[in-house]
């Protein structure tokens, strides 16, 4: 597939990549809007973090930032999620667009993926149905890459600075996004919520 130039080109093309199939609470497995999901990729491809990179998507769920990688110039990219339905998902369109030589997905828990990369882009649990379900996440990033793109809401943007500075990162970027939550899930009362989003780029001192 012919290497995407263009941001609007990119979130049309990743339009096309079907929303978690059968999505878990527990999990809070909810599909990265397209329009958010092409500005945090082409962010990092601007900053020099994806184009000839390795590329690792944790909780990859149906593999938006891991395919979306690829189409920018990724040379090596791994998707890691333990819903082996969501990366079946993902694998069915990563054959579909070619992109089986630089894309790998796996089923596993992040906490016991063994690798190393450049970077690191991920949209991780919030952890809104359980306390602390981002850390496994974040301690796994700051592992394996010395760049990390997040994405998380905004409420607790203060902890996860100082997660990072902790760990020796620095946060040396961060856009805001307004995201709309659909009612996917029964204990939902609203049929759409809004909540802000925060992304935060950071970088190992």
């Amino acid at each position: 597939m012919m290497k995407i130039v263009k941001k609007k080109q990119l979130e049309i093309k990743l339009e096309d990549i079907p929303s978690h199939p059968t999505p878990k609470a527990e999990l809070e497995q909810y599909s990265t809007p397209p329009v958010i999901a092409a500005d945090i990729l082409f962010t990092a491809l601007l900053n020099g973090d994806i184009d000839n990179k390795k590329v690792i998507d944790l909780g990859c769920g149906t593999g938006i930032f891991s395919l979306g990688s690829a189409l920018l110039g990724a040379s090596e990219v791994i998707g890691v999620d333990t819903d082996e339905e969501a990366v079946l998902t993902a694998i069915n369109v990563r054959d579909g667009w070619g992109l089986k030589d630089i894309v790998e997905f796996e089923v596993e828990d992040v906490e016991k993926y063994q690798g190393s990369s450049d970077t690191v882009i991920m949209n991780p649990p919030f952890g809104a149905q359980k306390r602390g379900a981002d850390i496994p996440f974040l301690n796994k990033a700051v592992e394996i890459a010395p760049t990390i793109y997040s994405l998380h809401n905004a409420k607790t943007v203060d902890f996860i600075y100082k997660f990072f500075l902790n760990n020796e990162y620095s946060v040396v970027g961060e856009k805001r996004y307004m995201c709309v939550i659909n009612n996917i899930y029964p204990f939902h009362k609203k049929e759409k919520k809004e909540i802000e989003v925060v992304l935060l780029v950071s970088k190992r001192k």
